[in-house]
């Protein structure tokens, strides 16, 4: 049976996480609780506003013929720990979820999560942090490992075609 102090000890731990997560400075409880709630609504937040330029980038860019196809759409935003990526083509691609996880690799990002959709369209939603020892990267720079990537595996399609 687990003692009192272990469990209160157990839930310490879990606070002291939750206050590095969410940047928190508070020492008690309730502030770290209130911390991380305004966290969550700030984060929800930036997936609203994230999937609202999606879909209006995504309307604006879809081709009228379906069997186009599309060059494909990469965003990246820069979170307080990592990166969100973001692509999208209006047709499928096999073998691009691939590339683009090679490129990841290649830059020393690690994916911490990711959606990825491939039955009518490409969509991969990723989010990623750098590796511990690896140099210091920029949305930037990993918006252009990612199209460069997409573009390499772009040229090998077309000759294998």
């Amino acid at each position: 049976m687990v003692s009192r102090e272990q469990k209160k000890g157990s839930l310490q731990e879990k606070f002291q996480i939750l206050r590095s997560v969410t940047n928190s400075h508070a020492e008690n409880e309730t502030s770290i609780i209130m911390d991380a709630s305004k966290y969550i609504q700030k984060l929800k937040k930036k997936v609203e506003r994230f999937n609202q330029d999606t879909t209006a980038e995504q309307s604006s860019s879809e081709p009228t013929d379906p069997t186009t196809v599309t060059t494909p759409m990469v965003t990246v935003e820069t979170l307080e720990k990592g990166f969100m990526i973001n692509v999208y083509a209006g047709k499928n691609q096999p073998g691009m979820l691939v590339s683009v996880l090679e490129a990841f690799e290649d830059i020393g990002l690690n994916v911490l999560e990711a959606r990825v959709s491939c039955t009518d369209s490409f969509s991969l939603h990723a989010m990623g942090v750098e590796n511990e020892d690896g140099e210091s990267m920029d949305a930037e720079a990993v918006k252009q490992a990612v199209t460069d990537a997409i573009r390499s595996w772009g040229e090998n399609n077309d000759l294998q075609s």
